[in-house]
């Protein structure tokens, strides 16, 4: 299979540098950056000091960049080579790093696909993608039927004549790395495509920010696959870093990552304002200093978590940096510390990019006012993979005067430029939204509302739920709520199913007759105020199932709460099962972990298990 490229207007890029030191591409050196192609960074890594940790596995570079070579040599003989795509459906461990170890080795790009996503989710990214081989783990089958696969224990498999040495096939900085997925706003995912020149400015650019410090750090892979802050973690291995694995259980429970943090000594962790929350006093309710650094982004932080972060800085606690970046801008566009008090912002740009704040004729803002912010520089991405229109709507030439013919990205976020050069966010100027650090375009979820038998309409808006968390709220005409909810789960990643299903008679329209998205209610409306027994429906027994029934009523926003209903079916998701577990623990003093609510997800399941630990705790 071919792999088809998006048409793109881009100068002819000079080879990277097979061997450490500064980078000849002339991106690079339009960047003011020196920057060694980031497989040449890895093969300077001490061979004996441990690269991954995932479990009870441990690889040290030595055996990563011996098992990276077998994969190349495997993949060279499948046909794998520059500008081919390999998709990696591969949970979170040892083996996908090695495999995107190896397929860049080869000179290959890869396609992360989560295998947590739903099936038909995972068929798409293939099939849209155009992958040139699909990597599954030991018992699964590919995605896509048809498409050709392999398991990761055929590609390791040593081969006959010995393993082969570490030569990373010769690239240039143009050459594809990475193909990434965001959400559609034309309703169906779309790939990002980025260079290998890219991806090495930006581990040398975050190392400039003071985002990467010292030798030998421990930096915990908390993101999913899927979602582009996973190249930023990886690539720090190409400085000699330590990449420690989080699985999806420590990474989904305050208590546990807090515990993981301490454990593992980590120096650096990815997260998101609406998980470092409940993790910050965690991290700092025994004031003792660690060496931390939380890279905090995917989303807007509020004032009062700014002056969290502020007071852990200042103490000595942590540090914390809020980066910002769309995929298309290969991760991180802009960086600031959070060592401040005042407006919260989201830092300077990096120095691979060029900012553009404009208004809507494309001419720059004046001081101090809000504009769209457009990115230019030799980090701006490829385009969107087989994409061609889109790409030219999104990737448009750059009007400044010092463009030389290149081209700039229209992020369609809006920003304010403050005297000392950082911006401030301000919001998005079309549908799409960020939640829980995954940024989602409205459109997408709608048209999928729409494919479903019965609705006659749908709107989907971000909104909050009854206790103030972010949420999406599904607006539907026609079609029943719970046929809704499990068709979408059936297609699309769960952070994009909206937690309350609405249904009305009609829609209000503007008056050139679209759809009113302003009337629409933001928030759900907390139920009336009632006793415990009444809060529920009939059949509630003892105090655990009237405590849940209650907590639920609270957090879900719903008016009636019985024995067999279930968390997730009535709204509920990961930070709400956080919430939950934080109520349980303060009003029945049992450690529940967050495990449990998904292990138990009806009510009268959970209140059995809860009543079981109090029962321990008792005797």
């Amino acid at each position: 299979m071919t792999a088809v490229l998006p048409e793109r207007s881009t100068a002819p890029a000079a080879p990277v540098p097979s061997s450490p030191g500064a980078c000849a591409c002339g991106t690079c050196a339009a960047a003011g950056t020196g920057a060694a192609d980031l497989l040449a960074r890895l093969a300077t890594a001490p061979g004996g000091r441990t690269a991954v940790v995932a479990g009870d596995d441990r690889l040290t570079f030595d055996e990563l960049r011996a098992e990276a070579a077998v994969i190349a040599a495997r993949l060279a003989a499948l046909g794998i080579g520059p500008e081919s795509v390999v998709a990696l459906c591969l949970p979170r461990g040892a083996a996908l790093v090695t495999a995107i170890i190896g397929t860049l080795t080869a000179g290959a790009a890869y396609l992360p696909v989560d295998p947590a996503l739903p099936a038909d989710r995972r068929r798409y990214l293939v099939e849209d993608s155009g992958a040139d081989l699909v990597v599954v783990d030991g018992g699964d089958v590919s995605p896509a039927p048809g498409a050709r696969a392999v398991t990761v224990a055929e590609l390791t498999a040593t081969p006959s004549g010995g393993p082969a040495p570490y030569a990373p096939v010769p690239v240039t900085a143009d050459t594809l790395a990475y193909v990434i997925y965001t959400s559609g706003s034309t309703g169906r995912p779309k790939g990002v495509e980025i260079g290998r020149g890219a991806a090495s400015l930006l581990l040398g650019e975050l190392e400039a920010a003071g985002a990467a410090t010292g030798e030998g750090g421990r930096v915990g892979w908390n993101a999913s696959p899927s979602f582009d802050a996973s190249v930023q973690q990886w690539t720090r291995l190409c400085r000699g870093d330590t990449l420690v694995m989080i699985d999806e259980e420590t990474r989904r429970d305050p208590s546990l990552l807090a515990a993981f943090v301490d454990e593992q000594a980590l120096t650096d962790l990815d997260i998101t304002p609406s998980h470092a929350d409940p993790l910050l006093d965690l991290l700092t309710e025994d004031g003792g200093p660690r060496p931390l650094t939380l890279l905090v982004g995917g989303e807007a932080i509020s004032p009062a978590l700014w002056d969290r972060f502020v007071a852990a800085h200042r103490s000595g606690l942590l540090r914390a940096l809020n980066v910002y970046g769309p995929t298309e801008c290969t991760v991180d566009s802009t960086a600031g510390w959070i060592d401040g008090p005042g407006e919260p912002h989201i830092g300077a740009v990096l120095p691979g990019l060029r900012m553009r704040l404009l208004d809507e004729k494309l001419v720059p803002v004046g001081p101090g006012e809000s504009g769209e912010l457009y990115l230019a520089g030799p980090r701006v991405g490829r385009g969107y993979r087989r994409r061609p229109g889109l790409t030219a709507e999104r990737f448009v030439a750059d009007v400044s005067e010092d463009a030389s013919g290149g081209r700039m990205y229209r992020t369609g976020d809006r920003c304010r430029l403050l005297p000392d050069g950082r911006l401030v966010y301000l919001g998005r100027a079309d549908g799409q939204v960020k939640l829980r650090g995954h940024r989602i375009e409205l459109p997408e979820i709608e048209a999928a509302l729409t494919r479903v038998d019965g609705v006659a309409e749908a709107a989907v808006i971000l909104g909050e739920d009854a206790g103030g968390t972010a949420c999406l709220i599904a607006y539907h005409r026609g079609g029943d709520a719970a046929v809704l909810r499990a068709a979408l789960a059936d297609g699309l990643p769960a952070y994009m199913v909206p937690s309350a299903f609405v249904a009305v008679d009609r829609f209000a329209t503007t008056p050139s007759g679209k759809l009113d998205r302003s009337v629409l209610p933001a928030r759900l409306e907390a139920p009336a105020e009632t006793e415990p027994e009444a809060a529920g429906a009939d059949g509630l027994d003892g105090r655990a199932e009237e405590l849940i029934a209650r907590v639920w009523t609270q957090v879900l926003g719903a008016a009636s709460i019985g024995p067999d209903d279930n968390f997730f079916k009535l709204g509920g998701h990961s930070l709400l099962a956080i919430k939950l577990v934080s109520r349980v623990r303060a009003e029945l003093s049992v450690a529940l972990p967050v495990k449990a609510v998904y292990a138990h997800p009806r009510l009268r399941d959970l209140a059995a298990h809860i009543e079981e630990l109090l029962a321990a705790q008792d005797a």
